[in-house]
Formats: structure tokens, sequence, C-alpha cells
């Protein structure tokens, strides 16, 4: 770290679909932050979203990420080399919702997330800063690419135990990228006895399939697709987990699960979307929305992974050095690519 402000290479948000490498300045040592030497970043269907947008111009995504600490920020907890994972949020810590465990829940958690406001750039840089009540060690046996799964495995833990599935249930995960996978994945381990992914992508719902975390997988473009899947389960799925955030998607979950079911809304829409909430009236279904997830559900999924209990490297599709992140943005967005997830080396 250089604290007389040095630069630093970095992908920054330029237009819409349209990244630029530029120089940026290096993170400032602070009192309460550390600061970390990015080993790994992932790309989420958030910063897809910002992408797409082409806003806000200037913002370095990259809120899923693992490194080393270069400086402690004078936190006793943490020693420079120390291997790290962290939340990316930052709520305010006195607020009802942070004192009861749901900091995702406070008013001003996103502010200066890191990798999701201008304020705190992201892992698309070889460093960043991070408050240092986020951060968690990582177990000496995980990897960084390991690390850097932590946070989208949390979301789908997170809509999991939200949906609150019984053995047995039959469940539906609409959209096959990484938080659906790992929904479904949870889905599984929480005892459902048929879990179905459904896709429009085909690559993608067959990768669902192969990594075994998905029984079946049905094509959403299918003219029969709905009444396909109302035959196989007989009137509907217990549970619908809904993961793409558009209005063609959220009214399917809501025809296919079954009357007093749910549906947990885990994709985001950044725009008004048209849904027909006469489904949900007539059949009495309980919509759950999730966001990000409780710090307790961060840390079981670095403890998940370090026993070995999921396996989240079988997920990783590629690792691109910065000049790759355009590339990669378009591999993600071109509806005929498998990958589902993509982590970004920013020293490589």
């Amino acid at each position: 770290m250089n604290v007389n402000g040095g630069k630093m290479r970095s992908v920054v948000l330029k237009d819409i679909k349209k990244f630029e490498v530029v120089e940026i300045e290096e993170p400032i040592k602070s009192n309460g932050k550390v600061i970390i030497d990015v080993k790994k970043s992932g790309i989420c269907g958030s910063d897809i979203h910002y992408w797409v947008n082409g806003d806000p111009k200037g913002l370095v995504l990259g809120h899923e990420f693992s490194g080393v600490i270069t400086d402690n920020g004078n936190n006793e907890n943490f020693k420079i080399g120390d291997r790290v994972t962290a939340l990316p949020i930052s709520p305010c810590g006195v607020c009802e919702a942070c004192k009861s465990g749901n900091p995702q829940y406070c008013k001003v958690t996103w502010d200066n997330a890191v990798g999701l406001s201008l304020t705190n750039p992201g892992g698309l840089a070889p460093k960043l800063s991070v408050r240092s009540d986020m951060v968690y060690k990582l177990p000496d046996n995980m990897s960084f690419e390991e690390g850097a799964m932590v946070e989208p495995v949390a979301v789908g833990l997170h809509a999991v135990h939200l949906a609150k599935i019984e053995i047995g249930a039959k469940v539906l995960v609409i959209g096959g990228g990484i938080i659906g996978l790992v929904s479904s994945m949870f889905a599984k381990k929480a005892g459902a006895s048929l879990v179905v992914v459904s896709e429009t992508n085909e690559k993608r719902g067959e990768k669902a399939v192969s990594l075994g975390v998905s029984d079946e997988w049905y094509d959403a473009k299918n003219p029969t697709y709905v009444e396909n899947l109302m035959e196989k389960t007989n009137g509907g799925f217990d549970v619908v987990i809904e993961c793409v955030g558009n209005s063609p998607a959220v009214n399917s979950a809501f025809t296919l699960v079954k009357p007093g079911g749910t549906v947990v809304l885990v994709g985001v829409a950044m725009d008004a979307i048209n849904i027909y909430t006469v489904m949900a009236v007539m059949k009495e279904l309980t919509v759950q929305g999730a966001i990000g997830y409780t710090k307790e559900e961060f840390k079981t999924c670095i403890d998940l992974i370090s026993n070995k209990s999921i396996e989240v490297t079988k997920f990783i599709d590629d690792v691109v050095g910065l000049d790759g992140v355009q590339n990669a943005y378009e591999r993600l967005t071109s509806g005929t690519d498998s990958a589902v997830k993509i982590l970004v080396d920013p020293n490589k």
C-alpha cells in the first residue's frame, strides 16, 4: 500500500455494457478499515444489472472477493498476511436491524457497500478497503477461489432459509445462474424430494443437472412449459425460488406454485415489472422477498465450504484478468454460453 496515494489499474464502468481499464487511487490507510490485496473477485448478477444500465459511470464493481490483508487498520483481531473474505455491506451497527443480526435490513447498509457504491471501489482492482467488522478469516484449507464464492453462496442459503422447505417438498428454481444453482443445492440439502431448474439457456439448464444440484431442467421457452410442469407436480410446486427478476419469471412462479405455496423472490428488477397479483390472491400464496444474508449465514457458508459439506469450485467456469472482464460479462449475458460464475484475478 502506498500511503501517499499511489495509482492502481482497475476496471471501471464507462457506459452501457462497456468497461474501461484505467488507473484509480489506491485505498488510503484508515483506522477501522482493513486494506486487502485482492486475489479473486466474483462477477455477480447484480453487477450485470449495473453493466447493462451503464450507470453509475466510474463504478468499480466486485463485492464478492477474497484476498490478503496488507493493512489491519489498527484492529488487533487481524494481522498483515491474514487470508480473508468479507461482507461488502456498510450497516450502521446501532439500529434494530443491525442489533438483531440482520444488517441486510439496515437503511444505510448499501450506501457505501464495497463494489456497489462510488465511494467504495470493489474487487475489479488489485486492492480494496473494507470495514474490519465485516471481515472474516479464511480457514487454512480454503482457497481464494472458495473464499470469493462465500458471498453468493450465502445469498442462496438465505433464500432457502426463507423458503422454509420441508422434507419431501417439490421445489422449482427459476433461473440457472449462480444464485439459482446454489439455491438448488441448498434446497436438496434441506430435504426436497424434487428440485427442478427452469432456464431459457439450454447449456445452463443442462449444467444444473450435470453438476448434481437439480434433478431435472425445463426449457422456459417451450410453449408447453407450464403445462408440462403442472402435470409433473400434479398441480404445482410447494416452493418456487425466483432468481431472474423479470415479469415472465415472476408470473411463471405465481402460476407454477401450488395453492397455499411459497414464492421466494431473489431476482432483482431495477425497474417496475408487470405481475398478475390475482394469482397470488386466488391461491393465497406466501410471497417472500430475499436480499443478501445475515452475518451468521455468511459465517455458516465459510464453515460449510471449509468442512467440505458443500463443494463450490465446481460452479467456477473461468478466471480472467482485468483485460478479460468485458468479455466475461458478454459471456455471462449471451444466453448461449454455459458459464454461470467467472472470477477475476485483478493481478493476472
